[in-house]
């Protein structure tokens, strides 16, 4: 591994080269108007995949952004590791926030700026230089590799959930490899093993057919803005659990492997609550903060529309009002059967006063890696290696709703080996990836390579 890891280390100013012209390429998913670059930065891609020595290199056509595929399956017997990314990159608006133009990458402070610099260009171009690096000195990799890189990423990736059904032969894998998450801390490195799943819905409720006067109708006519309220204040209980009946009934419980696991990350609840500007925490008690983070569920308000909202006073009783709540789910726990009862609980708190639909959005299933997988432990040790430090295990409160659906239907175990931070700003303006975590993610890549030909 001497010479991989001294190829790569004497190409890294090389490599960053070429990555900045990847965040060059204004790759913006959720815009129609740049659906050109997309087309540009697949091109791009595929280029680089060739260049690092992929035997086949394909674009496959969807009905929105177009997937990159390649593959190299030269050692037979070893096992076979599928690499994921996507290209396309979050809007930048608002422009006048940016230090430097979001798609003209610079480097300040010993780090990357520029929209996709970690989210996920950044990211996934560590894995092709890695195996690149590979070919470049020893003439083969140590296993076999497959890449897959999406331009849907950003709005939902909808054809590439529709790819992974129709071709579940091509992308067949012993583990899938992802880097679009974030390490626990600077210099940490860290391996996610868990994501919550989402259930997002709208609770609209209705009482007149149009607005009133509040002085010539308040009082007699129910109020749709009070009566949400009054909904929304009854959705958890005084200890912070939520209502819903069987919310709670398949929510997979933590092992003592994993609690003695998050005990050892050394979380201050009063430093978190001091970088978020509060004065203390909230939440389901009998739980850390770390527990009801990364594997409790969750029922959030998360907007609330309805009556007058602009400057001054209009004396209205609003004919209509709407929430959207979101909750975040844990393994086991089904969102559509969840959505049911949710919807049952929603009416038998409304009052007849008033009309009330729910409606839902979407959803995601939440996914939990065992800590025995082989894919695991490779990860851990290879970031070990790269970061010099032992790897720390986390799970995570946000959804990635195309992980679960790689590991369902490819029947293989998801490594999330991010190498981001949660400082990064990835949706935001001034997106930056520190240089330091793209250059020890290059060492990590090729390590895992290593390590998981092995198993």
């Amino acid at each position: 591994m001497e010479v991989v890891i001294n190829h790569l280390k004497n190409n890294f100013n090389n490599y960053l080269e070429e990555l900045k012209d990847y965040l060059r390429i204004p790759s913006i998913s959720t815009l129609e108007s740049h659906k050109d670059e997309m087309i540009r930065c697949a091109g791009f891609a595929v280029q680089k995949l060739k260049d690092a020595g992929m035997t086949r290199v394909e674009i496959f056509p969807t009905a929105g952004n177009p997937l990159v595929y390649a593959e190299w399956l030269g050692k037979a017997g070893k096992p076979t590791v599928l690499i994921y990314g996507h290209y396309d990159v979050q809007p930048v608006d608002p422009l006048e926030l940016w230090k430097d133009q979001p798609f003209e990458p610079v480097i300040r402070d010993g780090k990357i700026w520029a929209r996709g610099a970690n989210d996920n260009k950044g990211q996934h171009f560590v894995h092709i230089k890695s195996v690149e690096a590979f070919f470049k000195t020893l003439g083969e990799l140590p296993l076999n590799v497959k890449f897959i890189l999406e331009g849907e990423e950003e709005i939902g990736s909808d054809n590439l959930v529709l790819f992974l059904k129709e071709n579940q032969d091509l992308l067949k894998c012993d583990a899938v490899l992802i880097s679009d998450t974030s390490m626990y801390a600077k210099g940490v490195p860290t391996i996610t093993y868990g994501l919550r799943g989402l259930l997002y819905v709208e609770v609209e409720v209705t009482g007149p057919d149009r607005d009133l006067h509040s002085g010539s109708f308040g009082g007699a006519v129910a109020n749709p803005i009070n009566e949400l309220a009054k909904i929304i204040s009854k959705l958890h209980d005084k200890n912070g659990k939520v209502t819903v009946p069987n919310f709670y009934k398949n929510v997979l419980k933590l092992t003592k492997k994993e609690k003695d696991n998050f005990n050892l990350l050394k979380f201050s609840d009063k430093q978190y609550a001091k970088e978020l500007g509060v004065k203390e925490l909230h939440g389901e008690k009998g739980f850390t903060t770390l527990e009801r983070l990364w594997t409790r569920p969750t029922l959030d308000c998360n907007g609330i529309i309805g009556g007058f909202t602009e400057k001054g006073a209009k004396t209205v009783l609003p004919s209509k009002a709407l929430a959207k709540i979101s909750m975040r789910l844990v393994p086991n726990q089904d969102p559509v059967k969840l959505a049911k009862e949710f919807t049952k609980h929603i009416y038998s708190l409304s009052p007849k006063s008033i009309k009330t639909e729910v409606r839902t959005l979407h959803y995601g299933y939440g996914v939990v890696v065992p800590l025995e997988s082989k894919a695991i432990n490779a990860a851990a040790k290879a970031a070990s290696k790269a970061f010099g430090k032992k790897t720390i295990f986390t799970r995570e409160g946000g959804s990635i709703p195309v992980v679960v659906d790689f590991v369902k239907q490819l029947k293989a175990p998801a490594v999330l080996m991010g190498l981001g931070l949660d400082s990064d700003d990835i949706h935001s303006p001034n997106e930056h990836f520190l240089l330091e975590n793209f250059e020890k993610g290059l060492y990590a890549s090729a390590y895992f390579l290593d390590e998981f030909s092995k198993m």
